[in-house]
């Protein structure tokens, strides 16, 4: 993240308010500001719904989190019961979480309702230590944990892409035998996770076995200002100079005419401010280079050799250079606080964020915010390709939970995260504005309580952005991997380097580290991920 703290504007929307609670990032537009639009009439019903076994009462509508015996959640309370009548179940479970997250477990969520933590302390007896991590060290502290033996943690939450690197620690337990006792139903085609069972392997599965259980949906979507789109001397000003209407662009070229457009500085207005900075805007790179084929390019050939160093690799970096023209002259040392108070503070035309910034930003109990009722969510930017739109959005960050082998109670381990992973828990605990975790299953898309909290225009977008999305690198060396495409694509932008020869030492480091991890590891991660690829193309839109 950025060091600075004034870019984000006079709205007070500033890194240190942002972060001032400890590493709850959201805490202030989160917790605070967005909690009171959910209060409800106080609602006495207590009992569980005929043939439930367990999930929250208290409010109106619990019963779509309720469970019976024979769901994923039921199985997964029933084995801990089962667990504790054999003696083997802990009294406790350690769990190491990003700080920005804890609130979704621990606040009670909507009113009336006990905190996701409270509730699976009292139908399982287990109690559920969380130890909160700074965002952006929870690899290195789980890494750390392994290499120590430290034992500090029975389950480690870190990035998705990060499940290799782990695995070849032989630091995580494989979950397989779990998964085939317990049956957790991630590949149900109606709440499950978008793809089915190339979505379990994308996002659960290194080199064909479950290390991992997601509990984020971090896909990166752009979001526009409706106020300033829908302003009739805007589209008259646009049309006369460009020859056609102002929308949300449809292609990169679309987004580059309306970004230039929009760009006055002087009056405190951005074109786009998708971000640039070391550590957080590759993403924005990898949007550019994915759709400069069709269906998609990749990012290595099925050889495991990198595909970077060409004259697509060239024009999505050219492009993400160029691109600054239209950003903040601080757009290299922005993170996601300047990016979200600008935005906050109306100063920006679009931008590419995280799911969540409609949620904090688009919300009248939010006082700060002067974009309440003006923001519109949607697809990214494509190209034009043998007459068919290819737009490609990527997926980062986005935590997923895994089980230390250090842990004495794995199998206990295994069944929390299949009670918080599974689509009726992980829909109430993601509609809770108290922290990052964002919503991806099927199930979530449609709940109430979740469209409530993130807008049924965005979740209504965010489902076609989902189906869109690629991943990001997330084989051994992904860590590698990614920095070394950051630090270049840093150089390009300060002009260090031209793009030419950043791709081209993109490549070079990209090949020392592939002979490092080993090609057998390497080139079945690299088939595996290209399975979970998009193929959705779009009509060109004239």
């Amino acid at each position: 993240m950025s060091t600075r703290g004034s870019s984000a504007g006079s709205s007070g929307f500033t890194r240190r308010r942002l972060l001032k609670t400890g590493g709850s990032a959201f805490a202030l537009t989160a917790a605070i500001g967005i909690a009171p639009k959910f209060l409800r009439p106080a609602f006495a019903d207590t009992a569980l719904s005929p043939g439930m076994i367990g999930g929250p009462t208290g409010f109106p509508g619990a019963e779509r989190y309720q469970y019976g015996a024979d769901t994923p959640e039921g199985r997964a309370v029933e084995g801990i019961k089962a667990l504790k009548a054999a003696g083997k179940a802990p009294s406790k479970i350690v769990l190491g979480l990003s700080d920005g997250s804890i609130g979704q477990l621990t606040k009670p969520f909507p009113e009336g309702a006990p905190s996701i933590k409270d509730l699976w302390e009292k139908e399982t007896g287990v109690t559920l230590e969380i130890v909160g991590q700074p965002n952006g060290q929870e690899f290195t502290k789980a890494m750390q944990d392994i290499s120590t033996q430290g034992g500090a943690f029975d389950i480690y939450a870190v990035e998705w892409n990060r499940l290799g690197d782990l695995a070849e620690t032989n630091g995580l337990v494989k979950m397989d035998d779990f998964v085939a006792q317990y049956k957790p139903e991630w590949d149900n085609p109606e709440r499950g996770y978008p793809g089915g069972d190339a979505g379990v392997s994308l996002f659960n599965r290194y080199r064909g076995s479950v290390y991992g259980v997601s509990l984020d949906g971090d896909y990166q979507c752009w979001v526009y200002r409706t106020d300033l789109f829908g302003d009739a001397a805007e589209q008259s000003a646009f049309k006369d100079k460009f020859g056609y209407d102002l929308a949300p662009p449809t292609t990169w070229k679309q987004h580059s005419d309306i970004a230039s457009h929009f760009h006055r500085p002087d009056k405190g207005l951005f074109g786009s401010t998708d971000l640039r900075n070391q550590g957080w805007g590759y993403t924005n790179w990898y949007q550019r280079f994915v759709s400069t084929a069709s269906p998609n390019q990749f990012l290595f050939d099925d050889n495991g050799a990198p595909l970077i160093n060409s004259a697509n690799g060239i024009l999505a970096t050219t492009e993400y250079v160029d691109s600054l023209a239209h950003h903040s002259p601080d757009a290299i040392s922005w993170g996601w606080p300047e990016q979200y108070g600008n935005f906050g503070n109306g100063g920006a035309a679009m931008t590419c964020a995280f799911s969540n910034l409609p949620k904090f930003l688009d919300n009248k109990a939010n006082e700060g915010s002067k974009v309440t009722g003006k923001i519109g969510s949607m697809l990214p930017p494509g190209r034009v390709i043998d007459d068919k739109l290819v737009r490609r959005s990527v997926l980062w960050l986005n935590l997923s939970a895994s089980i230390s082998a250090q842990s004495q109670h794995p199998e206990a381990c295994y069944l929390l995260l299949q009670w918080l992973g599974s689509s009726r828990i992980y829909s109430w605990m993601t509609a809770n504005p108290g922290g990052y975790f964002d919503p991806f299953q099927l199930a979530n898309f449609a709940d109430p309580l979740v469209r409530e909290t993130y807008h049924a225009y965005h979740m209504d977008n965010l489902r076609e952005v989902v189906a869109r999305t690629v991943p990001t690198i997330n084989y051994p060396g992904a860590t590698a991997f990614h920095n070394a495409l950051d630090e270049n694509l840093v150089a390009a932008c300060t002009k260090s380097k031209t793009p030419e020869q950043a791709m081209a030492d993109t490549e070079r480091e990209w090949k020392r580290i592939a002979r490092r991890i080993g090609e057998d590891k390497l080139l079945d991660a690299i088939r595996s991920n290209k399975a979970s690829w998009p193929t959705v193309l779009d009509p060109v839109v004239t």
